[in-house]
């Protein structure tokens, strides 16, 4: 019986199969809505070809033209016969047939002796002679021929209308340009347009703007992934899993780091603040700026040296300690105050070279830009050094509190000290929601994120207890990784609407887009690299005592350097790609120009941009090859 079964699937599985697949593919075309009946309209047609043709010509030169006109008589309707005009035997002509006919009926425009190849336009002129009609258009053939039917207007007038064919033929050739006199915009003192001498053909202006925006593209991308490596490099450590796997702690110290985690943030706001004042001091003499740069670098390595002797002197008495503590903490601040100097020195530095660089110029605003980044990060770099600095102290505090007190009363402090632990950091969480959603009920944003955290806090810490050891690693693993997932499922297209909002329309707002999204996408593509690494070089190394981040320098960053910079290499030809769309989205570069050209109908200059685009997609596609035939 089962084998009736088998033989039975067998025969019905095919027809099965492509049911199903006729099925499927049936919603499928519903949804996409695939309907033939456009493409066979030939107003689709005729749109479609007329762009294609324009595409197919971009408009690298561009070329003065002579506009000629060349006119036959028309009657609508029907009067007095015409008389026929009279032509040279080398001299274009056209022909109308019939010479009247009613308004609106059909005509037959022949002409002959034109240019090969010759482009132009069919006009009806009414007797007045102030307008022109246009009728249809026309291309002669090879022999300078051409024969078009159209339809004329129904604009019946008792004397006769003219039909007019003017061409605008090129002046000059590739080969052999030509220098012509044109009409400029510009006017002199007698009111008169200003003539200038110009050539013919020559690089025309949708050229250069695709010049200057695809040089915008490559050099967006350049930031974008300059940027990315930097920050993803570091972060891609914490997604990797084999790394985060063994990093662990025990309950007292997670919980001490956490409590000192605002105190750090908070000493090191105000840290900075204080040395920026100081700096305000000092800023109103570039001679004060220069000599504090100077002096206090000089002060700042004696300092760090007395601190840090190079030599181990054994057990340090408790005063030498406390001195050598002070100086640290002096050092530290002093440096803020060095950097305070610094980027005020940049700035101003930028600012007064500027105008005497010329071409230059560029140098000196990335100096000043660079100034005022330095400026604007001051406080947030100190404060991550604080809370570094912190967190590593309440580490050390948490060794010597293991090895001088007694299991018990160990586990005793740890307990309410996670449960505080906990309270604190579901408070800190609850003031970024309570920021974003606009809320301000001391309830609902302390101390109801800081019970249940508590709560969570002392359960945790309970649990882990018998092992005193806590899998941190991993829990930042899946954070880390979270986030690396959110941020690459948002497309750049959307990242660039919210930059834009931020720091205005232009190419600064897609390279951040850009570098958001790659830091994102390389942080992945890495932490994945370091999860296949060997593990026998990082054995190794760890048997001969190396700390985490020694194994990581010896161990690690050789096996993972060749891939890193072929990953490297293939995000910045994603960018420079990429760099194209957002574009769209007010991101600058040469996708805001390939838009303004379509919208405007302007496929010739868009023919242009996307020309540039597919040179510069292959000559990356070149070079990081090359690239990583030298290096990978």
């Amino acid at each position: 019986m089962s084998g009736e079964r088998r033989s039975l699937w067998r025969i019905l599985r095919v027809p099965l199969l492509v049911v199903l697949a006729v099925v499927v593919y049936s919603y499928t075309f519903q949804e996409a809505d695939v309907n033939l009946d456009e493409i066979r309209s030939e107003t689709r047609q005729t749109q479609l070809v007329r762009v294609l043709r324009a595409l197919a010509r971009p408009e690298v030169l561009t070329y003065e033209r002579i506009e000629t006109p060349t006119d036959a008589a028309l009657a609508l309707p029907c009067g007095p016969a015409l008389p026929a005009a009279e032509y040279g035997p080398d001299e274009r002509q056209i022909a109308v047939e019939p010479s009247c006919a009613e308004p609106g009926a059909e005509i037959t425009v022949t002409g002959t002796n034109f240019s090969p190849n010759a482009r132009g336009q069919i006009y009806q002129v009414p007797s007045s002679g102030e307008i022109e009609l246009r009728l249809e258009e026309f291309i002669a053939d090879e022999n300078g021929d051409f024969v078009v039917v159209v339809d004329t207007r129904e604009r019946p007038e008792d004397v006769p209308q003219t039909i007019r064919v003017i061409t605008r033929e090129p002046i000059g050739s590739v080969f052999s340009p030509e220098y012509v006199e044109v009409e400029t915009d510009d006017l002199d003192e007698d009111g008169n347009a200003i003539v200038a001498t110009v050539r013919s053909p020559r690089i025309s202006e949708a050229a250069y703007n695709t010049w200057d925006r695809i040089t915008e593209t490559v050099m967006m991308a350049f930031l974008a992934t300059s940027v990315g490596v930097l920050v993803a490099v570091p972060f891609s450590f914490l997604a990797a899993r084999n790394i985060m796997r063994e990093v662990t702690t025990t309950v007292l110290r997670l919980s001490l780091q956490i409590l000192v985690l605002p105190v750090g943030m908070v000493a090191g706001i105000i840290a900075a603040r204080w040395m920026q004042d100081v700096s305000l001091l000092l800023t109103d003499s570039v001679g004060l700026v220069v000599g504090g740069l100077i002096v206090i670098p000089v002060a700042i390595f004696f300092a760090i040296r007395r601190a840090f002797p190079p030599i181990d002197e054994g057990l340090v008495p408790r005063g030498e300690r406390a001195i050598r503590v002070s100086l640290a903490g002096v050092a530290a601040v002093a440096s803020i105050l060095v950097l305070f100097l610094l980027a005020d020195l940049l700035t101003d530095l930028g600012a007064w070279a500027a105008p005497s660089l010329a071409r230059l110029a560029f140098i000196a605003n990335f100096v000043e830009t660079l100034g005022d980044i330095l400026a604007a990060i001051i406080t947030v770099i100190t404060a991550l050094i604080t809370t570094g600095v912190a967190i590593q102290l309440a580490g050390r505090l948490a060794a010597v509190l293991r090895q001088s007190l007694p299991g018990g009363v160990r586990k005793a402090i740890a307990v309410p000290l996670a449960g505080l632990a906990g309270g604190v950091l579901a408070a800190i969480l609850a003031q970024g929601v309570a920021w974003l959603y606009q809320l301000n009920d001391p309830v609902t944003t302390i101390w109801i994120p800081g019970a249940v955290g508590a709560v969570i806090g002392l359960a945790l810490a309970i649990r882990s207890l018998r092992k005193d050891d806590i899998g941190v690693g991993l829990s930042l693993y899946y954070v880390s990784r979270t986030i690396f997932n959110a941020l690459r499922s948002i497309e750049p297209l959307i990242m660039v609407i919210v930059f834009a909002v931020w720091v205005g329309l232009g190419p600064f707002a897609g390279s951040l887009a850009l570098a958001t999204h790659t830091i994102a996408a390389l942080a992945k593509l890495y932490s994945e690299q370091v999860e296949s690494i060997l593990p026998g070089p990082v054995e190794a190394v760890k048997a001969s005592g190396a700390t985490r981040l020694q194994t990581i320098a010896y161990a690690v960053l050789p096996q993972v350097i060749p891939p890193y910079i072929s990953f490297t290499l293939y995000r910045w030809d994603i960018n420079v790609r990429m760099s194209t769309i957002i574009g769209f989205g007010g991101g600058g570069g040469i996708g805001f120009l390939l838009q303004q050209n379509i919208r405007l109908l302007n496929y010739q200059a868009a023919s242009v941009n996307m020309l540039a685009i597919a040179i510069v997609v292959a000559s990356m596609d070149y070079l990081s090859a090359r690239i990583r035939e030298r290096i990978v």
